[in-house]
């Protein structure tokens, strides 16, 4: 787990129960009660085994809580991480810049066609991507070009 991130009882039970029926280890869990979804930051090497076969593991738990769940990677290195939480959209390049005041922002390419894929519906995976960046790397925004 990062420093400094706190879970509540509430994710402390999701974890618990996505550890039990998937034998992954998660290391993070974020409720979107807003986008009716549930994301988890898995170890890394664990996202195999958290899908499960066919997404058996998954299609279980959405359907235990009726809510849609994401996995994530983990990795200690932002770039890896930027990356892995944006799949399936196949990145051609990520800039991490620090700025003068000691903010960073990160930058990330796509080609045209998964552009689309890495935004998401609404914007919805831009900005998981950016609440993420800011939780685990203090990087305050990630700009999607």
């Amino acid at each position: 787990m990062s420093s400094g991130i706190r879970l509540t009882g509430r994710e402390m039970r999701h974890i618990a129960l996505f550890e039990n029926i998937t034998g992954a280890t998660a290391k993070d869990c974020i409720v979107d009660d807003e986008l009716n979804r549930i994301i988890f930051v898995v170890k890394e090497g664990d996202v195999g085994v958290a899908i499960g076969k066919g997404g058996k593991n998954i299609h279980l738990l959405e359907k235990m809580t009726g809510k849609r769940h994401e996995v994530i990677e983990h990795s200690e290195n932002p770039a890896q991480f930027i990356k892995n939480a944006l799949k399936p959209a196949q990145v051609s390049e990520i800039r991490i810049t620090e700025r003068p005041d000691g903010s960073a922002i990160a930058v990330v390419s796509f080609s045209p066609r998964d552009k689309g894929v890495a935004i998401g519906k609404n914007g919805r995976n831009a900005e998981r991507i950016r609440f993420l960046a800011k939780r685990y790397f203090q990087i305050q925004n990630v700009s999607i070009t």
